[in-house]
């Protein structure tokens, strides 16, 4: 359904007139569907009317930081939606879940198969209601094997189980390494709004819902997927950490201000000439210890060496100015407060600056965008903030709603 609002030769946002549905709790699949909202889709949140998605609780926890009074966990994974207070367990709750389901294209959820019977949003309940839904399960492990009930968050699931912390952590470090916030969480996130788009257009070709399926174990693992297949194909632990790379020129080097630029010109006989003449060692390239990628490679550590000298021989500054028009492949290693001013990032609008009442707070677009333009993102809703509003929506009176509201249902 096409919103009346655009002019006719504006095909509007990808998703516009989707209505989706959420049932769902911390990041992962709510990310998801943060994502539909982001490219047009109408998405309800639907949440305990008491306690709310409980990632509402980590900033006032003090596990996650609050900006200016606002949650910027909450904020960038809900961007976009309208909340509503719904109490599941009570049968008048349950049947307004359902008459919501009558109306939405897509239903998302986080919950295990034992919670999603119990309080009657399993997909069979669903789809005996409206046929032609999308129903997207987001689970830790999978939705089949011994494990499938069994919950998980993205360091149990994504980060631990599927090796990538193993393949990171050095062999004499007192514990693994540690996964950064919500890491697999977002990636798990985007392979389900791939895998609902993908649906949804397969049921404008046929007619036909689907039941869509995306784990964080199975994230991971195609995540990961090249080291897993050396690893397996060589029958022993692939070296991610120790790895040594038998290209000099596809490694970091520490300047001489301490900071690190890394070179990944994998097609070293290619780029080996302009990097020498960037380097201002010319002298190298009639070294016939580093002739060709096979000489360099023989006097690896020789090269190595020479490359750490010059390297540390000027402050970072210098080499940005020295290495502005390479065209080999190269990055400064950058931390992440310095990703607000990359310019890249700027120009391509991949942090969106969102108002929050008065509270500007700069959120992460998706990482995909259509016909050049910069998604529009809008505030994550207050806890139950369109619950009245979604009610009147279904057709139900305000005399309806305060009896609803009186009664814990709403």
């Amino acid at each position: 359904m096409r919103s009346a609002s655009l002019p006719p030769d504006d095909p509007g946002p990808v998703f516009d007139g989707v209505q989706v549905l959420e049932v769902a709790q911390w990041t992962f699949a709510p990310a998801a569907a943060a994502v539909l909202a982001d490219f047009g889709a109408s998405v309800i949140k639907i949440e305990d009317p008491v306690t709310g998605d409980p990632q509402r609780g980590l900033a006032s926890s003090g596990v996650v930081p609050m900006v200016g009074g606002v949650n910027v966990v909450t904020a960038q994974t809900n961007r976009g939606k309208r909340s509503v207070g719904l109490n599941l367990r009570d049968p008048r709750g349950h049947e307004l879940l359902l008459r919501l389901v009558d109306r939405a294209d897509v239903f998302v959820t986080n919950f295990r198969g034992p919670a999603r019977r119990k309080l009657g949003f399993d997909e069979d309940t669903v789809r005996a209601r409206n046929p032609r839904i999308v129903y997207a399960r987001a689970t830790a492990q999978g939705a089949r094997g011994p494990d499938a009930d069994r919950g998980g968050y993205d360091f149990t699931s994504f980060w631990m189980r599927s090796g990538i912390a193993a393949a990171l952590t050095a062999e004499d470090a007192d514990r693994p390494l540690p996964q950064p916030p919500a890491f697999g969480d977002k990636a798990g996130a985007m392979n389900l709004a791939f895998g609902i788009a993908a649906a949804l257009y397969r049921r404008e070709r046929t007619g036909v819902g689907s039941t869509v399926d995306v784990s964080l174990l199975g994230s991971a693992l195609w995540q990961h997927s090249s080291a897993i297949l050396y690893s397996w194909g060589l029958d022993r632990e692939f070296p991610v950490v120790t790895g040594r790379s038998a290209n000099p020129i596809a490694r970091s080097y520490r300047t001489g201000d301490g900071r690190w630029i890394a070179l990944m010109m994998i097609e070293s006989d290619r780029w080996w000439p302009d990097l020498c003449r960037h380097l201002d060692r010319p002298d190298l390239l009639a070294d016939e210890r580093f002739a060709d990628a096979a000489a360099r490679s023989a006097n690896h550590d020789a090269c190595v060496a020479e490359l750490e000298r010059v390297f540390a021989a000027l402050p970072l500054r210098e080499w940005e100015r020295r290495l502005a028009d390479l065209a080999g492949p190269w990055a400064v290693l950058r931390s992440m407060r310095e990703t607000a001013t990359d310019p890249q990032v700027v120009e391509n609008g991949y942090a969106v600056p969102v108002d929050h009442d008065g509270t500007e707070v700069r959120l992460m677009s998706a990482p995909v965008q259509f016909d050049e333009q910069v998604p529009e993102l809008r505030r994550a809703p207050e806890h139950a903030e369109h619950s009245e509003q979604v009610l009147l929506e279904l057709g139900c009176d305000w005399a309806e709603i305060t009896r609803l509201k009186d009664a814990g249902v709403v």
